[in-house]
């Protein structure tokens, strides 16, 4: 989302600014501030400091969710001049030249909402980004994105496919649909359109030949929902699922709207749909009243599930939240060490995923050279290695594996 947003708000200024990297000294320097974690708020905060420090004199401007969901404490930091939330961020290039002329923006005078930035925004040589959806109706207990977000809102899948049309054209053959929480796209749509149906239109767009999705929320995976997706020829094999925690009592005062044995069912969809899936997941640890049986509840279930990887979350106070005013809060030293057996257990399942591969012929979408080694993925989201002529980045070369290390495959 920060990736899509962040080249949507450059191709509004690309036309009359120079946009350098960001440790050059500038004129102007964006955040783009994200507030997901106290650790985000953090580093935003370092982030704006360190454009500072880079030119004194310099327009430092902070927006995105941080600023979004704490704007007074945003505008007290001294070296930030201009803060702006998520709602102002397509229209940057007229707040910057009402702040550069010393006049107050008319709000009414532009447009409140992001969706459309107007032009083909994407993040990489090979793949694209593509937000469909924003906002988020869960208010799951530790969250703060739907305050900072807002509402789910999704954008209109006409809009959607004219972008990836355009992203065809240039070259580009992977997209990756995203959002905030894109298993609600279309909810708001009087018209029955859903996420399954947008993936099937883009299932159609000439030149595209990788659909891959962002993070699902389980309960899409119906057995309607793989019926339709068995058809969609483009789709990745692999599938970020928010688990959270593997506890149903836990996931109950996360306020997540699944339990343990739900989740089992959508795993067993998606194993017998694709055999090659690759799962991942996201797990919060500590959260509060996590007892050592939730802990290991959960331990156990990532055991018998067996994901790809697991990304680990020590849980994190969100000011604002349900969560952050619970008792029983988890002492740091207790997170850290049930933090660090799940990265155990996540890095022990990925090596007997790769070592698995080795022997086996893969696809791979080349995608940059590092010293003469081409690197890529597969369609179900797995690194490989190879050395390649630089002619093959952008296109999809069937390799044989035949070894491993840590996170990627060698071919």
């Amino acid at each position: 989302m920060n990736q899509y947003e962040t080249n949507g708000m450059v191709q509004k200024l690309i036309d009359k600014f120079e946009i350098v990297k960001p440790d050059e000294k500038a004129d102007i320097y964006i955040i783009n501030t994200c507030s997901v974690t106290n650790m985000s708020d953090r580093k935003s905060r370092q982030m704006l400091r360190r454009a500072k420090e880079l030119n004194p004199e310099a327009l430092v401007i902070a927006v995105g969710c941080y600023a979004e969901t704490a704007k007074e404490e945003v505008e007290a930091i001294p070296e930030v001049d201009l803060v702006l939330g998520n709602f102002q961020k397509a229209n940057i290039e007229k707040y910057i030249e009402a702040y550069i002329e010393g006049k107050q923006l008319d709000e009414k005078a532009v447009e409140s909402y992001f969706y459309d930035f107007g032009t083909v925004t994407y993040t990489e040589k090979t793949r694209a980004v593509i937000k469909v959806q924003d906002g988020c109706n869960n208010f799951c207990s530790y969250c703060i994105i739907p305050y900072a977000r807002g509402r789910i809102c999704s954008r209109k899948p006409e809009s959607v496919i004219e972008e990836i049309r355009e992203i065809a054209k240039i070259g580009i053959k992977e997209v990756v649909i995203t959002g905030i929480q894109v298993s609600s796209y279309g909810k708001e749509f009087e018209n029955n359109y859903r996420l399954i149906d947008l993936l099937e239109d883009i299932n159609e767009v000439d030149g595209i030949e990788r659909i891959r999705l962002g993070s699902l929320e389980p309960l899409i995976i119906t057995d309607e929902f793989c019926e339709r997706l068995r058809k969609i020829d483009k789709m990745c094999h692999h599938f970020h699922l928010s688990l959270q925690s593997g506890c149903d009592k836990t996931l109950k005062e996360m306020n997540r709207k699944y339990t343990i044995a739900d989740f089992k069912d959508v795993v067993s969809r998606l194993r017998k749909l694709y055999d090659d899936v690759i799962l991942t997941t996201d797990i919060i640890v500590g959260f509060p009243n996590e007892t050592d049986e939730d802990f290991e509840m959960t331990y156990q279930f990532l055991k018998y599930i067996k994901f790809y990887k697991t990304h680990v979350f020590k849980f994190s106070p969100r000011k604002g939240t349900v969560a952050a005013k619970m008792k029983n809060q988890i002492d740091a030293k207790i997170k850290e060490e049930r933090s660090k057996r799940l990265i155990e257990l996540s890095s022990e399942n990925q090596i007997q995923y790769l070592k698995s591969y080795v022997g086996k012929a893969v696809e791979v979408l080349f995608e940059e050279e590092e010293n003469g080694v081409l690197k890529g993925h597969t369609a179900n989201y797995i690194m490989v290695k190879s050395k390649q002529d630089a002619s093959k980045i952008n296109e999809i070369v069937n390799v044989r594996v035949n070894s491993f290390d840590d996170e990627f495959l060698n071919a």
